[in-house]
């Protein structure tokens, strides 16, 4: 009897402890966004034991337009679709120039997502219609599911919205390949959002900016192990978009999932 209080007692104990040590790390993220002077969430999802760590939970729990997080979705919709054929079919250029001088050439698929060209996936959505869009959006129960009748910018400054948490179980569908999506379309987007790769972890991510919320959301897969992170802030200004991978790096060095 005295023995199974002791392994209750000691069970508590470690609980405990382990509570604190994650409580004390969040602390610790929280010290991130404030030595940037941003206000923000952070939500990481171990995919080994579905524990997940949130700095600021009401804020992970509220809907901010996708930005360019969208082109994610978009990239998947418009191959299942025929939009475009392949990631290295090329969209020719219509000589505007833009801000972004990247945006200024032809593009594919896979040089658009990287550099986040905005008038590539214009085209790509006007090429899939606000049908085609709505169904597959409903389908893959993205954010609140609203777009309106501006095809090619609802995801900019329409109405489609998302909360941190929604991303999450989102990116957890397509790392298992279980999105309304063929799986070979699934793997193929998971491939070109790769932005970072060592010997010891690949990230695979997107950035975006608009109606002065940034984010940063994707996946690491290291040491045997799947982390999702998502993260936005407040960001009114296009010289703060460093900070977002910078937290994003912090943290994951803070959680010790890289060096």
């Amino acid at each position: 009897m005295r023995i199974r209080k002791l392994t209750i007692l000691l069970t508590i104990i470690f609980v405990g402890l382990t509570s604190c040590d994650q409580n004390k790390g969040i602390d610790n993220w929280g010290k991130l966004f404030q030595d940037n002077n941003v206000n923000g969430t952070f939500v990481l999802k171990n995919l080994n034991t579905s524990k997940t760590l949130t700095y600021n939970k009401e804020r992970s729990d509220t809907e901010f337009v996708p930005a360019s997080t969208f082109k994610i979705l978009n990239s998947m919709i418009a191959l299942q679709v025929s939009s475009i054929a392949s990631v290295d079919d090329t969209i020719i250029w219509d000589g505007v120039d833009r801000e972004y001088k990247p945006w200024n050439k032809d593009q594919t698929m896979r040089t658009a997502l990287p550099i986040s060209c905005v008038w590539f996936y214009q085209e790509l959505a006007r090429s899939t219609g606000q049908e085609k869009m709505q169904k597959w959006i409903n389908a893959a129960n993205y954010g609140n599911k609203k777009i309106d009748n501006k095809i090619d910018r609802f995801w900019l400054d329409g109405k489609l919205a998302i909360s941190a948490n929604e991303q999450i179980d989102f990116l957890e569908k397509l790392i298992k390949d279980e999105l309304p999506f063929d799986k070979k379309i699934q793997e193929t987007v998971k491939n070109i959002m790769i932005t970072d790769s060592t010997e010891n972890y690949v990230i695979h991510s997107k950035t975006g900016w608009s109606k002065n919320i940034g984010w940063n959301v994707g996946y690491i897969v290291a040491k045997n192990n799947i982390w999702i992170f998502v993260m936005n802030i407040d960001m009114n200004d296009i010289k703060m978009a460093p900070i977002r991978k910078v937290i994003t790096y912090d943290i994951l060095k803070e959680q010790r999932i890289i060096k």
